[in-house]
């Protein structure tokens, strides 16, 4: 018996059907393709001998009054004027900001009023006393009777005086509605508004007085004794590195600050001129400090694993890195001050630390990506463009 067409038709369909599902269950069960190791593109470079470090320590601050005070209303009140900013500069007797007078102004014509009442009353009692003395004398009242009219007339004086001081001190209110410099300063913060309620006594403006000025800096405590030792202290700043001001210690804190365990120490700039202004960066510089040898490394060649400052050298062999624990002297402007982890002659990476792993594979950035990880535009070829990605940049 022959096959209907119909039904051969059907067969050919399951026989592909069951085909297909072979294929997808033997590709499902196959491994699937071993990642592609990545190699990173680095900057690297040799490492010196080890030398003495030059006997130089810096320490960057910022540039300080020596005077400076928080200014408050001695009363409360809504402020209703501000006459200052941040930056002003103030004189003596200047009014800085005025509070609502209203209040106390009520409050000195109560105490006028009451002053008067109480000059009546004194006036009165004089007038009695008087007239009962002229009396006591013609022996018309008692020595009884005199005596309260003296006792009448010294109560009535002593509240004269009472209410003269209140009025006094009312007047003095008045006066404090306005905030008035004491010296001449610069204004360096303002922390009112006008229609803002403020206590008394509640820090509203900061004044320095630019008079003296000094240099704020952090000092490890390993050269505290360096310092005070030093034989001359000078002061750069950022904006003229190339002027050297002189300047001596003032303060050093008797306590190491909690966090960061350093001393924070005061240097005043003995002859500041105008060129040094309030907020400005500044170097303090101990010459004469203890040398050290080691050798100085780029700042980006130093990374952290573990919590501890690192270095990653490179195995010009097998071109992978390895992390090297070192010991950090001091961080200075141009480098980090290696004392202890490298010997001289090793080649570490000094950009793109943080991205390494111990025995990863590693290559020499070429020209072109050298440009870009020193931040300068690359100079693409004619018909080709630049891709940065993870791994840095690549041609595409």
């Amino acid at each position: 018996m022959k096959n209907h067409p119909l039904l051969t038709q059907r067969r050919r369909a399951s026989g592909a059907v069951l085909a297909i599902a072979a294929g997808i269950a033997a590709a499902g069960c196959s491994e699937p393709p071993a990642p592609t190791e990545v190699v990173r593109p680095v900057l690297t470079r040799e490492v010196a001998p080890p030398s003495d470090i030059a006997a130089v320590a810096a320490y960057a601050g910022e540039v300080r009054a020596r005077y400076e005070n928080d200014v408050a209303f001695r009363i409360p009140g809504k402020v209703s004027a501000r006459h200052v900013e941040t930056g002003s500069i103030v004189k003596r007797g200047q009014v800085l900001a005025r509070l609502d007078p209203q209040d106390v102004q009520l409050q000195a014509e109560s105490a006028r009023a009451q002053v008067a009442s109480a000059e009546a009353e004194q006036t009165w009692a004089k007038a009695e006393f008087d007239r009962y003395q002229a009396l006591h004398e013609k022996q018309f009242v008692s020595s009884t009777v005199l005596d309260q009219k003296r006792n009448a007339l010294a109560s009535a004086e002593a509240r004269l005086r009472q209410m003269r001081a209140q009025q006094s001190v009312s007047a003095n209110q008045s006066a404090y509605a306005s905030l008035v410099a004491e010296t001449d300063g610069i204004v360096t913060a303002v922390n009112l508004e006008p229609g803002q309620v403020v206590a008394a006594g509640q820090p509203v403006l900061r004044i320095a007085r630019p008079e003296d000025k000094e240099v704020a800096i952090s000092v490890p405590e390993g050269r505290i004794d360096d310092l005070r030792k030093s034989p001359g202290l000078f002061v750069t700043l950022w904006t003229d590195p190339g002027r050297r001001l002189q300047a001596r210690v003032r303060e050093i804190a008797p306590n190491a600050d909690p966090v960061t365990r350093t001393f924070a120490v005061r240097v005043t700039i003995v002859a500041p001129g105008e060129a040094v202004r309030l907020g400005m960066t500044a170097n303090v510089i101990l010459p004469g400090a203890r040398a050290v040898t080691g050798v100085i490394v780029p700042l980006t060649a130093v990374g952290d694993v573990a919590g501890k400052p690192t270095v990653w050298v490179v195995d010009t062999q097998a071109s992978t890195v390895r992390p090297v624990p070192a010991e950090v002297h001091a961080w200075l402007e141009h480098g980090a001050v290696i004392t202890s982890g490298l010997q001289g002659g090793e080649r570490i990476v000094v950009v793109g630390v943080q991205k390494l792993r111990a025995g990863q594979k590693i290559r020499q950035a070429s020209a072109e990506e050298e440009r870009t990880f020193a931040g300068a535009p690359p100079t693409h070829r004619p018909g080709a463009a630049a891709q940065v990605g993870a791994d840095g940049p690549r041609p595409r």
